[in-house]
């Protein structure tokens, strides 16, 4: 199992990158730039470029909607020439909030916009002659005032033909095509002891119908890290970003982040949250979080408790372990886990 690290969304991102780069000599393997509604991802990534040496540099996640696809590939194959072949592509749909709240652009298709990005960036990295006319806004015909564009193939020579993709996924059909099609899976809010029952089914449907040549699928989850008498408290770091995502990232009846707390058991919890954040009450919200699930989805107590969440992960087949390390000697923290795995 691999160590990763995600950077925060508010962070400064050149003090971010001056973290990851200490982290990485600390033993890192990856680091993962999100983005939502921050600064953009890439970016960062090339700054991450010139600041590191070894590690893998992911976009978790760019969205499928703001940029073309043929755009995410230039952008991926670009990263991974300035990386000197590490970078690796996170993808996934993310949701309305994002998608329509932010972009403004219409929330439609996300499976079909998310295979189409993949296939088309796998074919763009190899060279091949594209002649793309979009999953569904096809290009005017010149009668009625449009032009036919002429087939091109990736002007520049990519550092691989092949760039990793990473796919957040939450739903069952979206899991299914990331365990088919991509080489790595990205799920949110990831509890090793509820995984099977969530996801089992359509990871093994999707791996059924997976081209031997891709190789195993990566699975890259984790949560916040801290080792001690008192790290306990860290796992409550959790409550807003489970709040904001269960509760604001989405509509009632309409929020991946939501179902999926309903489906891990936390039914009642999970309309409490959302109640109470669209109410205004963030903080009503944050209590209304489980500590228990606080507690499984991170790495934070004492020695003996967090070498038995990194096993958990582990045994339900988690190969990139992300975790955010938390307290004064974060460095230490990724060499201790370094040599448990």
């Amino acid at each position: 199992m691999k160590l990763s690290t995600t950077l925060e969304y508010a962070a400064d991102p050149r003090a971010a990158a001056d973290r990851a780069a200490a982290l990485e000599r600390a033993g890192l393997d990856a680091v993962w730039v999100a983005e939502a509604y921050g600064f953009d991802s890439p970016t960062i990534m090339g700054y991450l470029a010139a600041r590191t040496e070894r590690m893998l540099i992911g976009s978790a996640v760019i969205n499928v909607y703001s940029r073309t696809p043929a755009l995410i590939a230039q952008t991926a194959a670009g990263l991974d020439a300035l990386t000197g072949g590490r970078a690796v592509l996170g993808i996934g749909a993310s949701g309305p909030q994002v998608v329509e709240g932010w972009h403004g652009r219409r929330y439609d298709r996300p499976l079909g916009r998310t295979r189409e990005t993949i296939t088309l960036a796998r074919r763009i990295w190899r060279r091949e002659v594209i002649e793309h006319h979009g999953i569904t806004d096809l290009p005017l015909p010149p009668e009625k005032g449009g032009t036919l564009g002429r087939p091109l193939k990736l002007l520049t020579h990519p550092v691989r033909p092949a760039i990793p993709i990473q796919v957040a996924a939450l739903g069952p059909a979206n899991v299914r095509m990331t365990a088919e099609l991509a080489d790595g899976w990205l799920p949110f809010l990831y509890v090793p002891e509820h995984a099977a029952k969530v996801w089992g089914a359509p990871l093994a449907e999707g791996t059924a119908r997976r081209d031997p040549a891709l190789g195993p699928l990566d699975v890259v989850a984790g949560g916040p890290l801290a080792i001690g008498p008192d790290a306990e408290a860290v796992r409550d770091r959790l409550r807003p970003l489970i709040a904001l995502y269960v509760g604001g990232m989405g509509a009632p009846g309409r929020n991946f982040y939501h179902d999926l707390m309903c489906a891990y058991g936390y039914e009642a919890e999970a309309h409490a949250v959302q109640r109470h954040f669209l109410a205004g009450r963030r903080r009503d919200a944050e209590s209304a979080v489980p500590a228990e699930l606080c507690a499984l989805a991170s790495l934070a107590g004492p020695e003996g408790y967090v070498r038995e969440r990194v096993e958990a992960f582990r045994e339900s087949g988690v190969t990139v372990l992300d975790v955010t390390p938390v307290g004064p000697d974060q460095e230490r923290l990724v060499e201790r886990i370094k040599e448990w795995l």
